[in-house]
């Protein structure tokens, strides 16, 4: 996994400008040894995963800014963005093959489940549910549902790795 701390990017494709689509740009919110999960649940089958709050960035936007701006819709926290933690390329996520997550911190707010206002997500799936996980407890005794998920389980152990837990 790469790591990067250089400033403010735009995210762009080089044929029109528009954003990228296929980069996930999520936070990892920490506070006290914890950090912040949202659980999607999906509308048709109601099953139930959960990862890190985050997703697309829009026209104009630096990725701070859009991870500013996931984070307080999907979790009602306005935060400030720190530093990218961890850039990756996931072979099992067709629709975000890359990954982009930022070390955030709360500015303001108390964590609850927000809102997918774009309407291709918010008739898929809702967000159900928040959790602060900690980060120094054995991974081994995390919920089964982060255990058994293998995108969220391997980007929860390299931030563990990153942040020395």
């Amino acid at each position: 996994m790469d790591q990067n701390a250089s400033g403010p990017r735009r995210a762009s494709s080089p044929v029109d400008g528009a954003p990228r689509r296929d980069t996930r740009y999520q936070g990892a919110i920490v506070r006290e040894h914890s950090i912040l999960l949202i659980q999607h649940c999906e509308l048709a089958t109601d099953r139930r995963y959960w990862l890190l709050p985050g997703g697309r960035i829009e026209t104009g936007e630096t990725e701070e800014e859009c991870v500013a701006r996931e984070m307080q819709e999907e979790t009602h926290l306005r935060v400030g963005v720190e530093r990218l933690l961890v850039a990756c390329k996931t072979a099992v996520d067709a629709f975000y093959p890359w990954r982009k997550t930022y070390l955030c911190h709360i500015i303001e707010g108390e964590a609850a489940p927000g809102e997918e206002p774009e309407p291709e997500h918010y008739t898929l799936y809702s967000i159900s549910d928040v959790r602060w996980l900690d980060l120094r407890d054995d991974p081994s005794t995390w919920d089964t549902l982060i255990v058994s998920d293998d995108i969220t389980y391997p980007e929860l152990l390299e931030i563990r790795r990153l942040l020395r837990y």
